[in-house]
């Protein structure tokens, strides 16, 4: 019954409705879907906290932070690994790659699992944060209705935007911010195209979120800022610029895995372990650590203390801004140990937790020296902005995030000259934002080079098939006559079944013309290995990586081991003109008033 609904909606799309209107459509569902994934997962989270407090009451408070995070750790790995065998792919890294090598295709697995398995991880008390996982939620959910509807690959790509924008902005009831982070992190581009979908889906997820669980992330009350405390607003630009480098090499690290030498439920609980140290150490490094921001926040500095094993201690001013410092530097790591071995989250609310502590950090130290009264709420907020413009290289997403989430609009000015230092300094350190730079090194994709766009084109539309096959035992005097009427530079060596012996380049052989003009000899003795042989079933990006890597223009093709002919860089080249042209005429169809 439903599958003959949906393909009936499909049928209607397909004739009856124009294409600019059906992506708004799209868009408007990617939106609903993606606010109730984001309302789903708080629910769940909430629902796994009240699990681990019931737990918790059994033993003595503060030794429950020792094993919650590893048993969570543990339900997270025995959850992929029993239940959703592995199929997950985590962070917004994985988005990006499958943005540009896998035509926005995202396995449906993804709409769901990431749900559970984070919950599992932050609600036991892991040190990561949800907007990872949400936004993966969300671009799978906004992927696969573009599958569906048999949506061309920049459709898609739209969709998987916009539900990853919906996602953002459900969880904190920011549209603006939501749809700034999928153009900013994901397309990459500002186009009006663009923009109009997923402002839609952003705006719908946030009416979802409201309906479903109203309430503000963070209220921050304050009367605007002072021009005196410019320059220390400088000063924490700088400070985020710096900590933004820290944070992207230490995720880095950290995230590639810890204690690989053993099997992954013995990782989860050893990891789990080492995490619940830290944690008993600084209690605020428990799951996202949201409730502690929002208590310095409001000026209440004994939240810090009331759990801690060494609350007297605190009361001491500089014992506190060590304290602060430590949280400062360890919340990364802590973050880096939980996905290390195998926990789901992100380190976006990380990065938040790190800035708000950094700014704190600044003012309170500032004010004890009693030369200048800072407001410790506005270098929190402004803290927040600039280490995720400098992780991130987003800084209209963190201006506009954190003015959203925190109602901190008079404070415009500071987050636009800490966000902007800092993104500067991050910049010199590194090129690309954390997710890129990650991919980088590990050499899955390159930002400069449109993967989309190349793997619209079928390889084997590319393919040469018109050519003549030599022999390896063939006289040389044969290639000559076949010169004659051949305007080839590059010709094949099969045996006696198809398969590839070798090449002769026309450059060599004409080499051997002038040079010894000589019509001894047979082909073998001219033949080369290729300097690389492309599969039939090789991705065009792939393959344009192979032609730059190597910078030739003419490669064989082979099919089950068997020749089936030459691919041109030229052809390639060509090819991709086209479909650049073609999704340019696309965009216009979505800039032009609907002619329907």
């Amino acid at each position: 019954m439903l599958k003959s609904l949906l393909l009936a909606i499909n049928n209607w799309r397909a004739n009856q409705n124009s294409q600019r209107n059906f992506l708004i459509y799209c868009s408007v569902l990617v939106g609903l879907v993606g606010g109730f994934a984001a309302v789903a997962l708080k629910y769940m989270v909430h629902l796994m906290e009240e699990l681990s407090r019931h737990i918790a009451a059994s033993v003595p408070y503060h030794y429950s932070f020792l094993f919650l995070p590893a048993l969570g750790l543990l339900l997270t790995v025995a959850y992929q690994h029993l239940i959703n065998r592995d199929a997950i792919q985590k962070g917004i890294g994985s988005i990006l790659v499958n943005i540009k090598k896998n035509k926005s295709n995202i396995p449906y697995n993804n709409a769901y699992s990431h749900l559970i398995s984070s919950s599992l991880t932050v609600g036991f008390g892991g040190s990561s944060g949800l907007e990872a996982p949400i936004v993966c939620t969300g671009a799978a959910l906004g992927s696969n209705v573009g599958r569906f509807f048999k949506l061309s690959n920049y459709e898609k790509t739209v969709l998987l935007a916009a539900g990853a924008a919906a996602g953002i902005a459900a969880v904190f009831n920011s549209p603006i911010a939501g749809v700034l982070f999928a153009l900013e992190i994901l397309i990459g581009e500002i186009t009006i195209p663009t923009f109009i979908p997923l402002l839609i889906a952003s705006a719908t997820g946030v009416v979802v979120g409201k309906l479903l669980h109203s309430g503000q992330l963070f209220h921050l009350v304050t009367e605007g800022w002072l021009v005196q405390a410019l320059p220390f607003y400088i000063v924490l630009g700088v400070l985020s610029g710096l900590i933004a480098v820290y944070i992207t090499k230490v995720a880095e690290n950290l995230e590639k895995g810890i204690f690989m030498k053993y099997n992954r439920y013995t990782r989860a609980i050893a990891g789990g372990l080492l995490l619940g140290i830290l944690i008993l150490l600084f209690p605020p490094l428990f799951g996202e650590g949201y409730h502690y921001l929002q208590a310095i926040l409001n000026g209440n500095m004994e939240m810090l203390k009331e759990e801690s094993l060494y609350a007297d201690w605190l009361s001491e001013p500089l014992v506190m801004l060590l304290f602060i410092a430590a949280l400062v530097l360890i919340k990364i790591v802590a973050t880096g140990i939980t996905l290390g071995v195998g926990g789901n989250g992100g380190t976006f609310a990380p990065t938040m937790f790190t800035g708000a502590f950094l700014g704190l950090l600044l003012a309170y130290g500032v004010n004890q020296t009693g030369l200048i009264h800072l407001n410790t709420s506005n270098f929190i907020a402004v803290g927040m902005a600039g280490a995720l413009s400098g992780v991130l290289h987003a800084p209209l997403t963190a201006i506009f995030l954190i003015a959203e989430i925190t109602g901190g609009y008079l404070l415009f000015i500071p987050l636009m000259v800490v966000s902007a230092i800092s993104y500067i300094i991050a910049r010199v350190f590194s090129t690309h934002n954390m997710y890129w730079q990650a991919l980088i090194h590990e050499k899955e994709i390159y930002p400069d080079q449109d993967y989309s766009m190349l793997n619209d084109i079928q390889l084997d539309t590319l393919i040469n098939r018109d050519y003549t096959a030599l022999r390896k035992d063939m006289p040389i005097q044969e290639l000559y006559n076949i010169l004659a009427g051949s305007n080839a530079n590059i010709f094949a060596v099969l045996n006696a079944d198809g398969y590839l012996d070798g090449v002769i380049w026309m450059d060599e052989i004409r080499k051997h013309i002038f040079k010894d003009n000589s019509t001894q000899g047979v082909i073998g003795d001219f033949m080369v290995s290729p300097p690389a042989i492309i599969s039939y079933n090789q991705p065009v990006s792939s393959v344009m990586n192979v032609f730059d890597h190597l910078n030739v223009w003419q490669l064989p093709v082979v099919k089950d081991r068997k020749f089936v002919g030459f691919i041109s860089k030229s052809g390639l080249l060509n090819q991709y003109r086209q479909v650049f042209i073609q999704q340019h005429k696309s965009n216009d169809i979505f800039a032009r008033p609907d002619s329907h």
